[in-house]
């Protein structure tokens, strides 16, 4: 989200800004939000509709749903391809943040490196950002869990030999194909419908601790997209369009400009990227490029990734204070347990300037704005 508002209209608030969104968004293992009750039934719109529903209960506007890929629903989702259990699990969870490298950050734009596609973005230097990072919860494990079995019997079923049980699969267009993808529809509208829920309690919180309206803030979303997901796209081989089935794990979509399926007021920019860093660097916004679509299925990369284990993070971080170590640079921490700042450390990721440097200078994402963090709250 972009805002309003500059770095110095916030910096002395932020400590107050970190404390107030921890205690109106949940989050973290096992997090619940008291107030919002789902039925089954109403869980069941939320698996076909997406932030719609969202929408529809007074989460957000109408706008939103420009801003977010595929407008917040993923078409041929079936709830009844969703276990129990799956169901179980979410219906306490809608609305909040998920643990270890979720987060919901305040930050601002550092530096610009295209003033051009910055400006259609709505961003300019020093401008105070909020990134939120987070997705279907236990919902879309229990699926990702259930769903294993079924492609391990299915791998055997159809005779596909695996490098790794871990590599289970079926043919997209079999009966067990086919179950999956309409049950991982469903996760991906609940973590769309979750987004969303956090981006209408970021405004709230905002406006509770700064004490302005929403016209003032200028809360808008740039964009929201998906990683960890398979989609049915048409792309060009071999010098002809074919349907496929683009599974990008650990990846985001990086479609170019004049792309029928980005927002209209992106189309001269192409799609934006979220590339999130640790919440000890930066992050950056980037956009799609032709180059992507022609090498990489129009995709890239959807964050810095890890150089450590959790439990290597644990050990290395043994008589050091994260949390000061962070406030000593500027920037405020919170999370819903110590164990979870430590796994996350600055340190156990690879350094996103890297990261980023090599998908822009191969072409298949283009660098427009860096961000870095003021304050940051973890699941």
């Amino acid at each position: 989200m972009r805002s309003g508002l500059s770095r110095t209209d916030i910096q002395g608030r932020i400590k107050e800004l970190v404390e107030a969104l921890f205690v109106n968004i949940p989050s973290g293992v096992g997090s619940h939000r008291k107030d919002l009750k789902l039925s089954r039934e109403e869980e069941r719109r939320v698996l076909k509709k997406g932030a719609k529903w969202a929408v529809e209960k007074g989460f957000g506007s109408a706008e939103d749903l420009d801003h977010i890929e595929e407008r917040g629903c993923i078409e041929g989702g079936d709830p009844d391809r969703v276990s129990e259990k799956a169901m179980e699990r979410g219906r306490s969870q809608l609305g909040t943040l998920g643990s270890g490298n979720h987060f919901v950050e305040v930050g601002y734009v550092a530096e610009v490196f295209d003033e051009t596609i910055a400006e259609t973005l709505g961003l300019w230097k020093d401008q105070a950002t909020v990134t939120v990072h987070t997705g279907s919860r236990g919902l879309g494990h229990q699926v990702c869990d259930d769903y294993i079995r079924v492609m391990l019997d299915a791998a055997r079923k159809y005779q596909i030999e695996l490098p790794d049980p871990q590599l289970c699969c079926a043919p997209v267009s079999s009966p067990e194909g086919k179950r999956y993808l309409e049950a991982m529809a469903c996760a991906a509208n609940f973590a769309f419908t979750n987004r969303q829920m956090i981006t209408h309690w970021v405004r709230e919180t905002f406006e509770q601790v700064l004490k302005k309206g929403p016209r003032d803030l200028k809360l808008d979303l740039i964009y929201d997209v998906c990683h960890n997901i398979a989609k049915i796209e048409t792309h060009t081989v071999n010098e002809k369009k074919k349907k496929l089935c683009i599974h990008r794990k650990g990846a985001t979509r990086a479609f170019p400009p004049n792309h029928p399926d980005i927002p209209s007021d992106y189309q001269s920019t192409g799609q934006p990227v979220l590339i999130p860093g640790d919440m000890g660097r930066c992050s950056y916004v980037l956009v799609g490029t032709e180059r992507a679509m022609g090498e990489t299925f129009g995709s890239t990369c959807h964050g810095a990734g890890r150089v450590m284990s959790r439990h290597q993070a644990i050990k290395a971080a043994r008589g050091r204070a994260i949390v000061r170590e962070l406030a000593d640079k500027g920037i405020i921490v919170k999370g819903a347990s110590q164990g979870t700042i430590v796994e996350e450390m600055p340190d156990a990721y690879k350094d996103v300037n890297d990261v980023v440097n090599v998908v822009h200078h191969a072409g298949i994402s283009r660098k427009v704005v860096k961000l870095v963090p003021m304050g940051v709250i973890k699941g």
